[in-house]
């Protein structure tokens, strides 16, 4: 198990606390990553956590990609 120190560092870095990380790293543990529900809560809790904003429509290609196993090794070439 990661110690305290650890995600310190993490959020003085990210600015992303200790219970979001391992909320996150639950609900993809626990989650079916083919569900579109767990998908959409795993986007708009990386969206939050990134301050990144995801359109609707970029969502939903996300999680069609990830459905059908068309997610390519390097994220940059996703679209």
């Amino acid at each position: 198990m990661l110690d305290d120190s650890f995600f310190k560092k993490v959020e003085k870095k990210t600015k992303v606390d200790k219970k979001t990380i391992v909320s996150l790293a639950e609900k993809l543990q626990k989650g079916n990553m083919k569900d579109e529900n767990t998908l959409s809560e795993v986007i708009d809790t990386l969206s939050q956590m990134t301050g990144k904003k995801v359109s609707p429509d970029l969502k939903e290609k996300i999680i069609k990609k990830v459905v059908q196993d068309e997610v390519p090794n390097n994220v940059n070439d996703m679209f």
